[in-house]
């Protein structure tokens, strides 16, 4: 029996993929799915619910802030915070006035 060759194409073999570009694609989709599942899990907002209804209201983190004993002339610094607490915009008309009184 004569030696036949094998059968040879004209079209080319399909070329395996680079392992390097698959290895991309799942580190890539896995990152994609954690920053969905980061988002998606997050804990909502409660929505606001004003203490006083009916208008404006404000409410003062400090009302009475006591520094102890200090010296004439020494300067002090006070910080507070003003929130509004009610269910309507509030609105200065004039500026606001803190009264800054010296106790015993």
């Amino acid at each position: 029996m004569p030696k036949t060759k094998p059968y040879l194409s004209n079209r080319r073999q399909p070329q395996k993929k680079s392992n390097k570009i698959t290895l991309f694609w799942v580190v890539g989709g896995a990152v994609i799915l954690l920053i969905a599942a980061f988002f998606a899990f997050q804990k909502k907002a409660s929505p606001y619910i004003p203490e006083v209804a009916g208008g404006p209201s404000l409410k003062v983190d400090k009302e009475v802030v006591d520094l102890g004993d200090v010296k004439l002339g020494t300067p002090v610094q006070v910080a507070f915070s003003i929130t509004n607490v009610g269910d309507e915009p509030l609105r200065f008309s004039k500026t606001p006035y803190i009264e800054v009184r010296e106790g015993c």
